[in-house]
């Protein structure tokens, strides 16, 4: 739940200004529930993504131990540049980084960019702690999820920023140690969220060794068990980003079940990528 800047404790925001100096801006981010505070904060000495969350909130803590851990594997993630706890309240301050986000419709050019920076992840290994495993970030597993890699788990476009050094990630409140090609499972939803049909998206992840490597009963698996679960968060909450997520884990979930008959009959590569292009929803990703 996100809080106005008026609600931070002046001990927070002194302990800001120490940092950017005064007077400083303040435009607070569009989404995210990770913190209670997320702001671009630009003052005379330095500007810096500020998040701020009353102690109880964990997943604040949890996001910055990852983004610490992930930003010494991997120059994807953005540097935090100073943290501090001070009445009640932790306090974050990451690189601030410039520029849109990418466009992951089918044929766009910012898709070369996501490749590279998926085939840098999927080399980094996930060393150390913290990290959530399958099963925790998830609510389910499979022994195939289990591995050593970096995982963001949460690729939505609102997470991607494409800058002068190709496409950052932010965001590691969900940052998971698993197999390679988890990854590449959650982002099917994403894909086909920009427009893409679940044949198109698949198409373009064959591109990857682990995916191909991955068993066709593992993917049937997990896109029925994913769907199930965006289905039930649907029927809970009204949020038009739940139920976004719940269309198109579920679409995906149909398409494997298709593919699996028509693993049957040898019909599979028809399946791939001869879809009628479909439209992306216009709504704002948010954190899954």
């Amino acid at each position: 739940m996100r809080s106005d800047w008026t609600a931070l404790p002046d001990a927070v925001v002194d302990g800001i200004a120490d940092r950017v100096g005064r007077p400083f801006a303040v435009v607070p981010a569009p989404s995210g529930n990770h913190a209670e505070i997320a702001a671009r904060v630009t003052g005379p000495d330095a500007a810096a993504f500020v998040k701020a969350a009353s102690t109880g909130v964990q997943s604040l803590r949890y996001e910055l131990a990852a983004t610490l851990a992930a930003a010494k594997v991997t120059h994807t993630a953005p540097v935090v540049r100073w943290h501090f706890e001070t009445a009640g309240w932790l306090v974050m301050g990451a690189e601030l980084l410039n520029g849109p986000h990418p466009d992951l419709s089918p044929g766009a050019a910012d898709l070369d960019l996501l490749t590279a920076a998926l085939k840098g992840l999927q080399e980094t290994s996930a060393l150390g702690e913290p990290w959530f495993t399958p099963a925790a970030r998830l609510g389910w597993s499979h022994p195939a999820m289990d591995g050593t890699v970096l995982v963001h788990s949460d690729l939505n476009p609102t997470n991607m920023i494409v800058t002068a050094d190709g496409l950052r990630i932010v965001d590691w409140a969900w940052a998971t140690r698993a197999a390679p090609w988890v990854e590449l499972a959650l982002l099917v939803q994403w894909l086909i969220g920009s427009g893409h049909t679940a044949g198109q998206a698949e198409e373009w992840l064959s591109q990857f060794p682990v995916w191909e490597a991955t068993g066709p009963d593992v993917l049937d698996d997990f896109a029925v068990r994913n769907a199930a679960k965006w289905s039930a968060k649907a029927r809970q909450h009204p949020d038009r980003w739940v139920h976004d997520l719940a269309d198109w884990t579920g679409e995906w979930a149909i398409f494997r079940r298709d593919f699996m008959f028509a693993r049957a009959d040898g019909r599979q590569r028809s399946l791939l990528g001869h879809h009628p292009a479909r439209r992306a929803s216009g709504s704002s990703p948010a954190p899954s």
